[in-house]
Order: structure tokens, then C-alpha cells, then sequence
């Protein structure tokens, strides 16, 4: 029988997450780079900021995705809503004032429910 290091398998165990994180920090900047070009494009044609009707369909594939994945698709849901939040205000904060649009996300991120 072999035994296994508990220590080991938790740093293990830590480094992937912390793959994870990162990961998801990446594709963060990138859907924000994305968003940004898209927000420069309605601005420039006059466009509506938002699109109710793609918001009601994101929020149902991305919750339906969560369902499928095994992911509590309200959390799932709550986690949209902090990117949006944090966009929208980013896209609204003039350049100087982007920084307020970080404490703005990071204000609702603490008012997600903590982990059970």
C-alpha cells in the first residue's frame, strides 16, 4: 500500500487552482479588451450601450452551461453579474476614474454569499 503525503497532495491540489485563478484572470482581461472594442464600436455607430434581449439570452446559456457542468447555475448567474457590473463601469468611468470602477466590482463581490 502506498501512502501519500498529505502536505504534498495539498500543495498539488493549491497549484492547480492557482492555475485556475490564473486562467481566469487571463481570459478576464481579454473578454475586458473585447468589450472595450465593442463599446468603441457602439459609441462610434450609435448604438445602444445595452441589448436587453442578449442579456436575457447570456443569462440563460450561461446558467443552462452551469447546469450541464455541475455548477449552481445562481452562482454561476452572480458571477455574470459582477463581470457585467465591473465592465459597465468601466466603460462609463472616464480613464482616471477606472480605478473606481475596480471598487466598485471588488463592493459586490463581498456582497456574494460566502461559501457554505
Amino acid at each position: 500500500m502506498t501512502t501519500i503525503d498529505p502536505t504534498a497532495k495539498l500543495r498539488a491540489l493549491r497549484d492547480s487552482v492557482d492555475n485556475i485563478d490564473a486562467a481566469i484572470v487571463h481570459m478576464l482581461a481579454e473578454r475586458f479588451k473585447f468589450t472595450r472594442a465593442i463599446d468603441r464600436l457602439k459609441v462610434r455607430h450609435g448604438l445602444p450601450a445595452r441589448d436587453r434581449a442578449r442579456d436575457v439570452e447570456q443569462i440563460s446559456r450561461l446558467r443552462h452551461l452551469a447546469a450541464v457542468s455541475k455548477l449552481d447555475p445562481d452562482f454561476a448567474e452572480m458571477f455574470l453579474d459582477l463581470i457585467v457590473a465591473g465592465i459597465t463601469a468601466d466603460h462609463e468611468a472616464p480613464p482616471p476614474r477606472r480605478r473606481s470602477a475596480v471598487t466598485e466590482l471588488d463592493a459586490r463581490a463581498r456582497r456574494l454569499p460566502a461559501a457554505p
